[in-house]
């Protein structure tokens, strides 16, 4: 039961992290802006504990949040702490709320009478927005949700319960103390005071902080300055914690016995390689100064091509393996054109010490979907371990921007190499024989650097020649909608004009657009766009089967058709969620192309060219 108070003291550090610094002032002032009302601290508190909870589950166990991107989350609890903070400056505007009289009557029937007592439901709404903003700030709490969770759901809900324990007796500590040094100051308790007024201020500031972002950027600066680093204390208690071999590592030692390639790989090769000495390699102490370490996994949500599907870390391959993360999403072709040196790497050095994890941050709500990426996974020929990110949690920590990406981390657990995009494939080849011959040197085994793997069905593109950009459907990215109202979600009756600009989208018909995808909502309908390249794509998904023409330049399109469309017809049905290959051509052009939609129901989401 160790893991079950460090759970507790985890949640006890947590209001010294520097993602919580910034937002310590909104329940210290929400608890003191009333000091007649002994009740606010234990409500604001409470209401943390149980939204940070339900918060996190609601993520990891439910698609009902997949549509939602990460950023909404940071201008929804800003917008909420910015409301309050006006009503601090403006008192009169939580009276005007509709309903919010009668609501806070009712409220205020569970905790006794008094005028004081008025903004019950408020502090409830202060407390709640801000579990999201708490959801995200240790390690322990990502150690349970990757690990302990997906293997035992009542002991992984014990720990967290037991974290926000000790989180909420800190809070409420500061909050009673804070109260306390206030209680005897009438000023305080009046509405328009410069004390409420001044609550106000510091709450819209807080709030302007977390929905653009910038409380991260103090974050770090706190970090660079070398102050209130709380999680290195977590990270060691884990590191004490995991070589025990108690709570925390037995879900990846249960993964271990059940997959023999982790041991007998190392027994059977293990022979001194004579071209390779350690003293060949730089040393930890050169290391540290020119690379980084690596960074955990952080709160993965679902794992493909592990042993029973269970949880996996970087940490516990460092000293045994070398490590190739690569970040990636499957409707991305970019992403896909790296698959096949991905495979033949894997096949050519996983006996020799390679381990590949996949990354899928996903682009699209529908990514997020675990049966979409296992069967995607299943479909690409992937055989390495996949681990769903579905949060951006992985991604931001590595500090990500990027579709593909690829570190490599040494047996050492450094980030010895890293490559953005396509390409590139003999210099990271070369890269991953050099970590190798520096892990079996090592270990004392051998190992095989020779040669440079040429997998067939690659897709060269030729980056010198101009292509169109990456055009998005949906009205959070549509800035390039020709003939509709960009960035505006809803039903659209567009007919196409007579002049078709460049890299630019026309819809014909009645459309519904939505923030990711814009779908026909009848027929005829179709989409106009006059592209430079080579090749064109187009994610894309139906409820019901869907079927399309392709016409280039005026013409039903027979020849150089994509692998989704069929040649003696120049159609193609659309349905599940995936990149749909629409034309292949062998020469590099400028066309203009028409999707024609035979069906009500096609969701457009994306264009690519290649």
């Amino acid at each position: 039961m160790t893991l079950l108070l460090l759970s507790f003291i985890a949640g006890v550090l947590t209001v010294l992290a520097p993602c919580i610094l910034p937002v310590l002032p909104i329940i210290i002032g929400g608890s003191i802006s009333d000091t007649r009302s002994k009740l606010k601290p234990y409500i604001i508190t409470a209401s943390l504990a149980v939204s940070l909870i339900l918060f996190t589950l609601l993520l990891k166990f439910s698609t009902a949040l997949i549509s939602i991107p990460p950023d909404f989350w940071k201008w929804f609890s800003g917008g909420i702490i910015f409301f309050f903070g006006l009503t601090y400056l403006f008192p009169v505007l939580w009276e005007k709320i509709p309903g919010v009289a009668k609501l806070s009557s009712s409220s205020n029937q569970l905790v006794g009478k008094g005028a004081s007592m008025k903004n019950f439901t408020g502090d409830i709404i202060i407390g709640a927005a801000l579990g999201p903003v708490f959801a995200t700030c240790s390690p322990t709490y990502f150690i349970v949700l990757a690990t302990v969770l997906p293997v035992n759901f009542s002991l992984g809900l014990l720990y967290m319960v037991t974290y926000a324990l000790g989180l909420s007796i800190v809070l409420l500590l500061i909050a009673l103390l804070g109260q306390r040094l206030t209680k005897k100051l009438d000023r305080a308790a009046n509405p328009y005071g410069l004390f409420k007024r001044s609550l106000g201020v510091l709450f819209i500031i807080v709030a302007i902080l977390i929905a653009t972002g910038y409380d991260k950027k103090l974050q770090i600066i706190i970090l660079d300055a070398g102050f209130f680093d709380v999680t290195k204390i977590e990270n060691s208690l884990l590191e004490n914690l995991e070589t025990t071999g108690e709570e925390i590592s037995a879900p990846n030692e249960e993964a271990n016995q059940n997959n023999p390639t982790t041991k007998e790989t190392n027994s059977s090769t293990s022979q001194t390689n004579p071209s390779q000495t350690t003293a060949s390699f730089l040393s930890l102490e050169d290391k540290a100064k020119k690379y980084k370490k690596f960074i955990e996994l952080s709160s993965p949500d679902g794992f493909i091509n592990t042993a029973n599907n269970q949880p996996i870390t970087i940490g516990e391959l460092i000293g045994e393996k070398v490590i190739l993360l690569d970040i990636w999403t499957y409707s991305c072709i970019n992403c896909q054109r790296t698959l096949p040196y991905l495979r033949a790497w894997y096949d050519k050095y996983e006996d020799q010490g390679l381990e590949i994890i996949g990354l899928h941050t996903p682009e699209f709500a529908f990514e997020k979907v675990y049966a979409n990426v296992a069967e995607a996974t299943k479909n690409f020929g992937l055989e390495y371990p996949i681990v769903l990110d579905n949060d951006y949690s992985t991604w931001n920590a590595y500090g990500n921007r990027f579709w593909p990406r690829k570190y490599l981390i040494d047996i050492d657990g450094y980030v010895v190499y890293d490559h953005i995009g396509e390409g590139a494939y003999d210099e990271t080849e070369k890269k991953i024989q050099q970590a190798l011959a520096e892990r079996a040197a090592r270990l004392g085994e051998k190992v095989d650097t020779s040669g440079i793997v040429k997998p067939e069905g690659v897709v060269v593109v030729d980056a010198s020649k101009p292509r169109s950009p990456e055009t998005y459907f949906g009205a959070w990215r549509n800035t390039n909608f020709g003939n509709g109202i960009a960035g505006t979600t809803g039903i659209q009756t567009l007919t196409l004009p007579s002049n078709i600009a460049p890299h630019t989208f026309y819809l014909n018909g009645e459309w519904n657009i939505a923030q990711e995808y814009a779908t026909n909502t009848k027929t005829p309908a179709s989409i106009v766009f006059k592209y430079q390249g080579q090749n064109v794509y187009l994610v894309a998904s139906a409820d019901n089967p869907v079927q399309i023409e392709i016409w280039r330049d005026g013409q039903l399109l027979k020849t150089d058709l994509g692998n989704d469309i069929s040649s003696a017809t120049g159609r193609g049905t659309v349905q599940s969620d995936r990149l749909y290959h629409l034309i292949k051509d062998d020469a590099h052009g400028t066309h203009t192309f028409e999707i024609k939609i035979l069906n009500p129901g096609l969701k457009a989401f994306t264009f690519t060219f290649g």
